[in-house]
């Protein structure tokens, strides 16, 4: 038996997932300065198997506008070459020994307007999965006072709480919506 307390607290969780997977998504563009997140999502050919950058090479930042990926076994360095530069970052990797060297050029114009698209659309899919979620828990709650374990009143009164959370998590989005514009306009 669900009660309203917990269809407060799954609807919280999982709007508080949905912000989350949209902060996630938003590391993965790429600004103007060098940041090791730029590389988190990049899956290497290693071992006879597709695994995560993070386990065969350490990420650094030695500056503004350098990555630097230390291979931690030399055999893997081609391969993580390769996965650079099939990925959809653009940038050229720059083998030295055990190490590769990303320098991240400065963004023109025309690319910071396209990433703050990108940036939105993101955003966007973020606010569904939100507004999703509130759809769930209205729906739970019309189920409960259907089966006649809340009263009408309890109904609207726990409607209107599910919509202040959506409201809460969306202005969230917003904000990291522009903080994220502002870091890519950023000259």
């Amino acid at each position: 038996m669900t009660t309203l307390d917990e269809v407060y607290k799954q609807t919280e969780d999982k709007m508080g997932k949905a912000l989350e997977a949209t902060r996630s998504e938003f590391s993965g563009v790429r600004t103007g300065r060098a940041s090791t997140a730029l590389v988190d999502r990049l899956h290497v050919e290693a071992y006879g198997a597709s695994v995560p950058l993070k386990q065969v090479a350490s990420v650094s930042t030695p500056d503004a506008r350098t990555l630097q990926i230390s291979a931690f076994d030399r055999s893997t360095v081609g391969a993580i070459r390769k996965a650079i530069e099939t990925s959809d970052l653009g940038l050229n990797p720059n083998v030295d020994g055990s190490n590769i060297r990303l320098s991240i050029p400065p963004l023109t114009e025309e690319r910071r307007k396209d990433l703050v698209k990108i940036v939105h659309k993101k955003a966007e899919e973020g606010k569904i999965a939100i507004r999703n979620v509130r759809h769930k828990g209205i729906d739970e709650i019309k189920s409960l006072h259907k089966d006649h374990k809340i009263t009408e009143d309890e109904q609207k009164r726990a409607g209107d709480q599910v919509q202040k959370m959506t409201d809460k998590y969306i202005k969230d989005v917003d904000a990291l919506t522009q903080s994220k514009e502002k870091e890519i306009m950023e000259v």
